[in-house]
């Protein structure tokens, strides 16, 4: 039977290699680090003694490709959450907060009362999301959105958590694509979901479960050095455990990220531009409600998740704060941490994840630098949330990229 080898383990690679593997293919997947999930994992941490995620990630109802994934493994019931449409938030300026609640149905009865609206929001201010409808070019989500309470309140934090770019930069199409997908078809694909355990345990262990199960190889710090080409196929690859071989029918799907795809594959125009994401776990015991969330409105950080022992809060867009210490970094958010939850003075232990090149930034130049799936080799696809999905740089970009990537190469 032919191989389809499958380099990288995060999302856009298991949702390959699964993808892959029920088009018939025996699947080999490569890994350079001692386990799958890259950018979405979960771990111990030593230091504070509890498992924590290496980043907060929210799935939405509407997100299909990350759903269908989750239902091939068998991990939807491992997410937990309201089951309601609902996103709690908090203005830090004001002290106001309200939570914006889509009606399920795609008429937005919501907006037409006031008592649901977003506090200090007029029914005319929401006729802007209609913009998102015929966006063309490069307008950013500023320009084309800009200047109103419901901006503040609503589209900027959208923007950023979606696309991690500020909204003065980020391609408002981008934005256009997630809210098509969710908001603008109702609360019935706006009910937000995240791992009740952990991101591990919910998109990356089942996923490996399912591929050893049904007897796929998936080899761990193997990394990929260099392609052997010939013939405009990939014959070969070099790896950590020496040389690969690739018979006549294998195929290939490169799904690392994109310095190390342009470093493979010689002659690649892939993004160079990235913006930081900053994860800051506390451990700490609070509730934050039946949605287990809330969005800050004006403040350092922009989202408070509460877990099992641990309060975890995102910044997104963090080139700007990304080269502060630890200690600062921390200490800004717990500020607006303490004023959310009203937890006590002494800050407890922490530890700050920097992820600085998260996801690629989405501006029109980078987007433009986003290769198709396809390459120039008969046997080679990509996959990654940095290939041109047209979605920017989410869990459901890179599940779709992935099973993109597989539809591509030749049947098995």
């Amino acid at each position: 039977m032919s191989t389809a080898h499958v380099v990288g383990a995060g999302l856009a690679g298991l949702a390959s290699a699964l993808s892959l593997a029920e088009r018939g293919w025996q699947v080999a997947l490569y890994e350079a680090g001692p386990a799958a999930g890259g950018r979405c994992r979960s771990y111990f941490d030593r230091g504070l003694g509890c498992r924590i995620d290496n980043g907060n990630h929210l799935l939405l109802s509407g997100n299909s490709s990350a759903m269908a994934y989750l239902d091939q493994i068998g991990a939807r019931h491992t997410l937990s959450g309201s089951g309601e449409a609902h996103f709690p938030f908090i203005d830090l300026g004001s002290a106001e907060r309200w939570t914006v609640s889509p009606s399920m149905g795609r008429i937005p009865w919501w907006i037409t009362r006031r008592r649901t609206r977003i506090p200090g929001t007029r029914l005319r201010d929401y006729a802007c999301l209609l913009r998102l409808r015929r966006v063309r070019g490069d307008a950013t989500v500023a320009t084309l959105l800009g200047g109103s309470a419901l901006y503040r309140r609503l589209i900027e934090p959208l923007a950023v958590a979606a696309l991690n770019t500020r909204p003065e930069h980020a391609l408002a199409r981008l934005l256009a694509r997630v809210v098509a997908d969710t908001l603008l078809l109702g609360g019935a694909f706006c009910v937000p979901s995240f791992p009740r355990t952990g991101l591990s345990e919910s998109l990356v262990d089942p996923a490996v479960t399912w591929l050893r199960t049904r007897g796929h190889r998936l080899f761990f710090s193997r990394r990929v050095a260099a392609l052997q080409i010939s013939d405009d196929r990939v014959v070969g690859a070099e790896t950590a455990d020496g040389p690969l071989a690739l018979a006549n029918g294998d195929v290939m799907v490169l799904a690392v990220p994109p310095w190390v795809a342009a470093t493979l594959l010689p002659g690649l125009t892939a993004p160079d531009r990235f913006e930081s994401i900053l994860n800051i776990h506390f451990v700490a015991r609070t509730k934050l409600g039946p949605a287990g969330f809330i969005g800050l409105i004006g403040g350092t950080a922009e989202w408070i998740f509460a877990k099992s022992g641990v309060v975890s809060v995102t910044v997104s867009a963090a080139n700007h704060m990304v080269d502060e210490t630890s200690e600062a970094i921390a200490g800004k958010v717990w500020g607006d941490v303490r004023r959310v939850l009203d937890l006590p003075e002494p800050m407890p232990p922490v530890r700050v994840l920097k992820e600085r090149r998260a996801t690629i930034a989405a501006t029109a130049e980078q987007e433009q630098r986003r290769p198709g799936h396809r390459t120039r080799l008969a046997n080679l696809a990509l996959a990654g949330d940095w290939t041109d999905t047209g979605l920017p740089g989410t869990i459901e970009s890179a599940i779709r990229s992935g099973r993109h990537a597989a539809s591509v190469l030749p049947a098995a």
